[in-house]
C-alpha cells in the first residue's frame, strides 16, 4: 500500500511539474510574438514568412529557451541566476532570427537586436511582476481584510506608508473618547471602541479573512495585550506598525507580529546620545564579561560611539567570539583586543589593566544564575564580591577614570546568596566612591553603581526557558501563580546603564545626582510596573498562535532555591531622587566605611577559599543584616507595614 501511494504521489507531481513546464513554454513562446511584433513595427520591417514577425518571434524563442531551461523556471522564486539566464536565451534567440533571415537573403541586424532585448524586457516584467503579486498582495492574504486600530491620524498614516492595502480597511476601532458606530473618520468607517472588538469580529463572520493592524504607536503593554487576547479567541492575526517618527516616503509593508518587548509595561526611552559621545569617544574602554547578554549589548552600544579601543574579557572563548564577530560586522574599523581571564584572579586582572590601560571600566561580570549560586556558594561569593573587589583595586591603581558596576534588583532585601553577594559587592563600590569624590580629587576614580531587573532574553532568563519549552510542546513551568519581576529590554537596560554612567562621570551635568553620589548614592533604572510570570507565559502561548491550557499547558512547580514572590529595586526607607534622565533615579542605601568592609571581604575570601560557606554567609550578613536566606524556596508573607521584606522562611 505504500508503495502504491508513493508511484501515485511521484505520478502525480510529474504530471503537474509536465503541465507547469507546459503552461511556461505556451506564455514565453506567446511573449516572444509580441517582443518580435514590437521589433518590427520599431524597425518598419516585416518577415518574408507565413505568420509574419510574430510566427519568427515565437518559434525563435521557443528553440532558444530549451538550452538555457528557461520553461523550466518557477516564477514566483526567480532570482538573479534565471534572470541571467533569460537574457542568455532572448541573445540566443535573436541571433537565431537573424540566422533564419540571412538565410531567406532578408537579413536586418537591427531587427535581430530590437527583437532580443524586446524579449528580455518582457519575460523580465512578466516574472518580477507575479513575484510581486504573490510577494506583495498575497503575501499579506489575497482576500484578507483590515481592521485599523488607531484615531484617524494613524489611520491616515497607515494608508499612506501601505497603499495597496487601502482598499483591503474594512474600518476603525478607535480608543479614547466614544465616538457612535457608523460615524466616519478620514473617510474610514468608526466599527467602535477596543472594548468592543471581541463583537466586532464576531459580527463580520468567517467569510472573510480579518487582521487587526495596530496603528496606534501608544497602545502598548496591558492595552495591547487586551487587543492580542480578544483577536486571538477569533483567530484573527494581530500586526503592528512600527514608529514612524523615522520613517519617509512610502514603505511597501511596515507591519510585523506583536512582540514580547511590545507587550511590557512602559515606553522605552532613548538616551542622551551627545552625552554617551562625550563620555565615550576617542577613550579605551573595558568590558568584563563581554560574552554575557549584558556585556555583549554594552560592546555594540559604546562600539557605536567611536572609543580609541575596546576591550573585551571573559572566561569564556565561544561567546567571546561571537561578540567579537557581530562587532566585525559592524565597526570593522573599531582596535578591539579579546581578553581571556578570570576577574579572581588578582595576577591576571593587574596584566590586563598594566597592558591596556583603560580609561572606563564596566563590570558586568557575574555569577547570576540564582539556584545555580545557591548551589555553589563559594563560586558565586568569590566571583561576585572577591572579583568584583579585584577588578575595582585594579582600576583604581591604573589610572581608570571611572568604574561601573552592574547590579541587581535582587541585592535589595537579599533572600539568596546571589542576591547578597551582588549587594556586597555594591556596598564596596559605594565606599570607594564616597572615598574618592570626599577626599580623592578630581582625578580619583569614580565607581558608579547601576541596578535594574531582570532583563529579556538574557541568557538563563525564562524568556529563553518559555521559548525552549514551547518548541517542545510544553508544558510551560512557572514557579507561583503569584511570581512577578520587572522585566525591560536588554537594548533600553543597557542604553540606559550608559545614560547613567555619563550622569555619574560628570559627563553629562546632573547637580542633584552629584551631590546624592557623594552620600553614598546608586542609579536605579525605573523598570516600569512589575510583570506577572504566569501572565508572561500565557502571552508568549498566544504570541506563538497557540492556546493556553488547550495547545500548551502551564505548570506550577514551587518557588526554587533563593527565590522571592517579588523583588524590589530600593528599600522602603530610601526615597528616590529623580536625575536629569526621565527614566533614571537614585537611591541612597545603607553605607558602611571602606576599611569595615575590606575587613569583612578579606574575611569572606579566605572562608570561601576554605569551601566554608556557612562562615562566608555569616560575614555576608554582617554587611547586610536585610539579608534572610530562603535556600528551599518556602514562602512566608509578612503583613504590610511589618517591615520592607516579603519575608521567606529560611
Amino acid at each position: 500500500m505504500a508503495t502504491q501511494s508513493s508511484s501515485a504521489h511521484s505520478l502525480a507531481e510529474c504530471l503537474r511539474m509536465t503541465r507547469t513546464i507546459a503552461l511556461n513554454c505556451v506564455l514565453d513562446t506567446v511573449l516572444g510574438g509580441l517582443a518580435a511584433s514590437l521589433a518590427a513595427w520599431a524597425c518598419g520591417y516585416h518577415a518574408p514568412l507565413p505568420g509574419g514577425a510574430p510566427m519568427l518571434g515565437m518559434a525563435g524563442l521557443g528553440v532558444a529557451g530549451w538550452p538555457f531551461r528557461i520553461f523550466q523556471q518557477h516564477w514566483r522564486f526567480a532570482g538573479r541566476s534565471d534572470f541571467w539566464r533569460l537574457g542568455g536565451a532572448c541573445a540566443l534567440a535573436g541571433g537565431l532570427v537573424l540566422g533564419v533571415l540571412a538565410l531567406l537573403g532578408a537579413a536586418v541586424p537591427a531587427f535581430g537586436m530590437v527583437y532580443g532585448m524586446a524579449a528580455f524586457v518582457l519575460l523580465a516584467v512578466v516574472r518580477g511582476g507575479y513575484q510581486y503579486w504573490r510577494q506583495g498582495l498575497r503575501g499579506l492574504g489575497g482576500r484578507q481584510r483590515v481592521i485599523v486600530l488607531g484615531d484617524g491620524e494613524d489611520a491616515s498614516r497607515f494608508l499612506a506608508l501601505v497603499p495597496h492595502m487601502g482598499r483591503r480597511v474594512a474600518g476603525l476601532v478607535l480608543e479614547g473618547r466614544p465616538r457612535r458606530p457608523g460615524r466616519r473618520l478620514r473617510g474610514l468607517p468608526v466599527l467602535g471602541q477596543v472594548g468592543d472588538l471581541r463583537a466586532i469580529l464576531a459580527a463580520l463572520g468567517a467569510d472573510e479573512d480579518w487582521m487587526v493592524v495596530v496603528a496606534d504607536p501608544n497602545c502598548r503593554g496591558e492595552r495591547l495585550s487586551t487587543v492580542l487576547r480578544m483577536a486571538h479567541e477569533s483567530g484573527t492575526p494581530v500586526r503592528c506598525m512600527p514608529d514612524l517618527s523615522g520613517l519617509t516616503g512610502r514603505v511597501r509593508a511596515p507591519l510585523h507580529p506583536v512582540r514580547l518587548a511590545d507587550l511590557l509595561p512602559r515606553q522605552p526611552v532613548a538616551p542622551d546620545e551627545q552625552g554617551l559621545a562625550s563620555m565615550l569617544r576617542g577613550r579605551r574602554v573595558l568590558v568584563t564579561g563581554a560574552g554575557g547578554s549584558i556585556g555583549a549589548e554594552l560592546a555594540r552600544q559604546i562600539a557605536r560611539h567611536a572609543p580609541a579601543e575596546l576591550i573585551l574579557l571573559d572566561m569564556g572563548e565561544f561567546p567571546l567570539w561571537q561578540v567579537d564577530i557581530d562587532l566585525e560586522a559592524t565597526v570593522p574599523a573599531l582596535k578591539r583586543h579579546l581578553v581571556l581571564a578570570d576577574i579572581r584572579d588578582h595576577a591576571r586582572m593587574e596584566r590586563v589593566f598594566a597592558r591596556y590601560r583603560p580609561e572606563l571600566v564596566f563590570h558586568a561580570a557575574a555569577l547570576k544564575q540564582v539556584p545555580m549560586v545557591e548551589a555553589n556558594p563559594c563560586e558565586g561569593l568569590l566571583t561576585n564580591v572577591t572579583g568584583t573587589r579585584i577588578v575595582a583595586d585594579a582600576a583604581s591603581r591604573h589610572g581608570v577614570r571611572a568604574m561601573v558596576l552592574i547590579s541587581t534588583d535582587k541585592a535589595v532585601n537579599p533572600a539568596s546568596v546571589m542576591g547578597v553577594s551582588k549587594r556586597v559587592a555594591e556596598m564596596y563600590c559605594q565606599a570607594l566612591d564616597a572615598r574618592s569624590r570626599c577626599a580623592g580629587g578630581p582625578e580619583a576614580m569614580r565607581c558608579v553603581t547601576v541596578r535594574f531587573g531582570n532583563v529579556m532574553g538574557s541568557t538563563g532568563s525564562v524568556i529563553p526557558l518559555f521559548q525552549h519549552q514551547l518548541e517542545r510542546g510544553g508544558p510551560l513551568t512557572v514557579t507561583d501563580p503569584r511570581m512577578q519581576r520587572y522585566f525591560m529590554t536588554v537594548s533600553e537596560a543597557v542604553g540606559l546603564v550608559l545614560q547613567a554612567s555619563a550622569c555619574g562621570t560628570g559627563a553629562q551635568e546632573d547637580q542633584l545626582a552629584a551631590a546624592l553620589l557623594r552620600r553614598g548614592g546608586v542609579f536605579v533604572l525605573d523598570m516600569g510596573t512589575p510583570v506577572r510570570i504566569l501572565e508572561l507565559a500565557r502571552q508568549m502561548i498566544v504570541l506563538a498562535g497557540l492556546r493556553p491550557g488547550r495547545d500548551v499547558q502551564i505548570r506550577f512547580t514551587g518557588l526554587r532555591p533563593g527565590e522571592k514572590l517579588a523583588e524590589d529595586l530600593f528599600y522602603s526607607q530610601e526615597i528616590l531622587q529623580p536625575t536629569g534622565c526621565p527614566s533614571l533615579r537614585m537611591a541612597t542605601p545603607r553605607t558602611v566605611d571602606l576599611a569595615q568592609v575590606v575587613n569583612i571581604m578579606d574575611a569572606l575570601t579566605v572562608a570561601c577559599r576554605n569551601g566554608d560557606s556557612a562562615r562566608a554567609l555569616d560575614l555576608a550578613r554582617r554587611l547586610v543584616p536585610e539579608f534572610v536566606h530562603n535556600p528551599h524556596g518556602v514562602v512566608t508573607q509578612v503583613p504590610a507595614g511589618q517591615g520592607d521584606v516579603e519575608r521567606n522562611a529560611s
